[in-house]
C-alpha cells in the first residue's frame, strides 16, 4: 500500500471529482457513510454521542455522521469549534442537512462554553484533517485538552486533530483516540511510534477514490503487502538439490551467547537455504552439532571468542554478528570479511556494535549489504535524531550512501532502500520484542540471500515473513509467552500461509 503525503491525497480527491460523476460532496457522504456503518457495527446502540466539529471538510464529515447517527434514534449533540461564517462550503451544505432534524447544535467561542463530558459518552473528533499545518492553539488547544482529560470513548475522524499526517508534532496538543477511522490510505504518522499514544486502533475505510490515481502516482513510503511477498517466493524446481538454493555462512557466537548462532542457524535452514557453514568459537562445537545437526561447524583456535576468520570456502551470502560479543579481535574478524568483498552480506547485532566502534569500516561496506540495527543501534552508527521522521529520513539518507539496505527493526519495522524507496513492515507483535528475535531475523535474511540475489526482494520477504511467523505463534501462544525459538517453529506455517491465503496483519 502506498502511502501518500497530504499534498497527494488532496490532489486524489480532486483527481476523483474530475474524473468520475461525483462531486466533493458526494466524497464526503460517502466517508461519512463508512464511518458510521463502522460505528454501529462496533459500538452498543442507544449511545450518546458528542459530535465536535471544526470549519472545514473535517468538520462536515463530522455533521454527515452526526446526521446519519439520529437516524438510529442516537442521543446526538453537535458542537461547533469558532465563530460562524469561516467554514467550507461542503461544511455549510452538511450543516443545511443536520438542522432539518432536532439535533442539538452548539456553537463553542468561549473555553466556558465546552460542554460536560461523561466518560460514557463516545466523542466524534471532527475539529481537524490531514490538511493541518500548525499546532493548535487558543480555543482549539483548549478543547482538545477538555476532549482528553474527559475520559471518553474518542473516534478520531481521518486522522486525531493536532496531528501532522507527513511531519513530527513535536509538543503538540493532539486528540487521544481510542480508534481512527481513516481514509482510502494509512497516514505516514500513523506507523510511527511517536504517535502511537494518539492513534488508538486505526481502522481504513475505502470511499472509492479514483485507482487510476493511486496506480499512476509514486509515493516515497509503502507498507509492505501480502501479494507482492507471495509473487517472490518460488515453487521448488523438482530436479533441484541441496546446491541449488544456496551455500550460506554464518559468523556468529562466543561464550555465554551461543544461543544466538543456535537461532540464527535454525532460522537459515527454515529458510530454505541448501547448505549452511557455521563458525564459531571451540566453545560452542557441541552446542551447534547437537542443536541443529544439519548444519557445518567451522571453529577458529580460541575457546570463547572470534579471533581471526579461516573461511574455507567461497559462499553465496554471509551473515555477521548474533551473539559474537563486542571483543576487540572481533573488529580484525570483521575487517576480514569486509575485505572480502561479498555480494551478499548482513551484518547485525555485534557485527553493528563493531562497526559503530571503527567508522573506518564504514567506506569498506560492499554494495547490497543488509544492515539490521535496532534503534539504540542505529544511533550508536549514525547518530541521534530529534523524532521518528527524521530517522527514517536519515536512514534513507545513509543507505543511499553506503548503497547498503537498512532494517530499522521494531513495530512497523522499517527497510530504506539505495534507491531512496522506503517501506514499512506490517508484521509482528510485541511478543516479538524478546531476547534472540534479531538473531531469528538474520537467519532468515541469510537464508533468503543465499537463494536470491536480489536483495530488495530479500529484505522484504524476511521481514514480513519474521513478523508473521511471530503473530501466527502469539495467536496460539499469547504475546506474553512468545519466545525467539517460536518465531522458527511457525516459520513453516508462516510460508504455508502466503502460498496458500491472502494475509491481512
Amino acid at each position: 500500500m502506498k502511502l501518500f503525503s497530504a499534498a497527494q491525497i488532496k490532489a486524489w480527491d480532486q483527481y476523483t471529482i474530475q474524473n468520475e460523476p461525483v462531486t466533493s460532496a458526494g466524497l464526503m457522504e460517502r466517508a461519512a457513510i463508512r464511518c458510521y456503518d463502522w460505528i454501529v457495527a462496533n459500538i452498543p446502540a442507544q449511545k450518546k454521542y458528542m459530535v465536535f466539529c471544526g470549519p472545514g471538510n473535517n468538520g462536515g464529515d463530522g455533521l454527515a455522521i452526526a446526521r446519519l447517527l439520529i437516524h438510529t434514534k442516537n442521543t446526538v449533540q453537535v458542537f461547533i469549534l469558532g465563530s460562524a461564517g469561516k467554514n467550507s462550503g461542503d461544511f455549510l451544505a452538511n450543516l443545511e442537512k443536520l438542522q432539518a432534524s432536532t439535533t442539538q447544535i452548539e456553537l463553542l467561542e468561549r473555553e466556558n462554553a465546552f460542554p460536560a463530558i461523561s466518560s460514557s459518552d463516545i466523542v466524534v473528533d471532527a475539529l481537524f484533517g490531514y490538511g493541518l499545518n500548525r499546532p493548535l492553539e487558543g480555543l482549539s488547544e483548549a478543547l482538545v485538552t477538555h476532549i482528553n482529560h474527559s475520559g471518553a470513548t474518542t473516534i478520531a475522524i481521518d486522522i486525531p486533530s493536532g496531528l501532522f499526517a507527513d511531519k513530527s508534532t513535536p509538543g503538540n496538543t493532539i486528540i487521544r483516540a481510542t480508534c481512527t477511522l481513516t481514509f482510502q490510505v494509512m497516514k505516514l504518522a500513523f506507523l510511527l511510534p511517536e504517535n502511537a499514544a494518539y492513534t488508538g486502533s486505526v481502522q481504513l475505510m475505502d470511499i472509492g477514490l479514483h485507482p487510476q490515481y493511486y496506480t499512476d502516482t509514486p509515493a516515497a513510503f509503502e507498507i509492505i503487502e501480502a501479494e507482492t511477498i507471495r509473487s517472490f517466493i518460488q515453487p521448488r524446481k523438482r530436479f533441484s538439490h541441496k546446491g541449488t538454493y544456496g551455500n550460506a555462512a554464518l559468523i556468529a557466537g562466543s561464550y555465554g551467547m551461543m544461543g544466538a548462532a543456535v537461532l540464527g542457524a535454525k532460522a537459515c535452514m527454515r529458510s530454505g537455504a541448501g547448505k549452511l557453514t557455521c563458525y564459531i568459537p571451540s566453545c560452542g562445537y557441541t552446542i551447534l552439532q547437537t542443536a541443529v545437526p544439519e548444519v557445518m561447524c567451522v571453529t577458529g583456535t580460541n575457546e570463547k571468542q572470534h579471533i581471526s576468520l579461516p573461511l574455507k570456502g567461497v559462499y553465496d551470502a554471509y551473515a555477521i554478528g548474533p551473539g559474537m560479543g563486542q571483543y576487540e579481535a572481533g573488529s580484525a574478524v570483521l575487517e576480514t570479511l569486509l575485505n572480502k568483498k561479498p555480494r551478499r552480506l548482513i551484518i547485525d547485532a555485534d557485527g553493528l556494535n563493531l562497526l559503530s566502534a571503527n567508522p573506518r569500516l564504514y567506506s569498506k561496506i560492499p554494495g547490497h549489504t543488509i544492515l539490521t540495527p535496532h534503534p539504540k543501534e542505529f544511533e550508536k552508527l549514525f547518530g541521534t535524531s530529534t523524532n521518528d521522521f527524521e530517522r527514517l529520513q536519515l536512514a534513507l539518507e545513509k543507505a543511499k550512501t553506503l548503497q547498503a539496505y537498512i532494517v530499522l527493526k521494531g513495530n512497523y519495522s522499517f527497510i530504506a532502500t539505495p534507491g531512496g524507496k522506503g517501506y514499512f513492515n506490517p508484521t509482528g507483535n510485541p511478543g516479538m520484542a524478546t531476547a534472540g528475535s534479531g538473531d531469528v531475523l538474520t537467519g532468515i535474511l541469510l537464508g533468503l540471500y543465499a537463494q536470491n540475489n536480489n536483495a530488495e526482494q530479500v529484505i522484504l520477504t524476511g521481514v514480513y515473513l519474521h513478523g508473521l511467523a511471530g503473530d501466527i505463534a502469539a495467536q496460539q501462544q499469547t504475546e506474553e509467552s512468545l519466545v525467539a525459538g517460536d518465531i522458527i517453529e511457525h516459520l513453516p506455517h508462516a510460508f504455508r500461509r502466503l502460498k496458500t491465503s491472502v494475509y491481512f496483519s
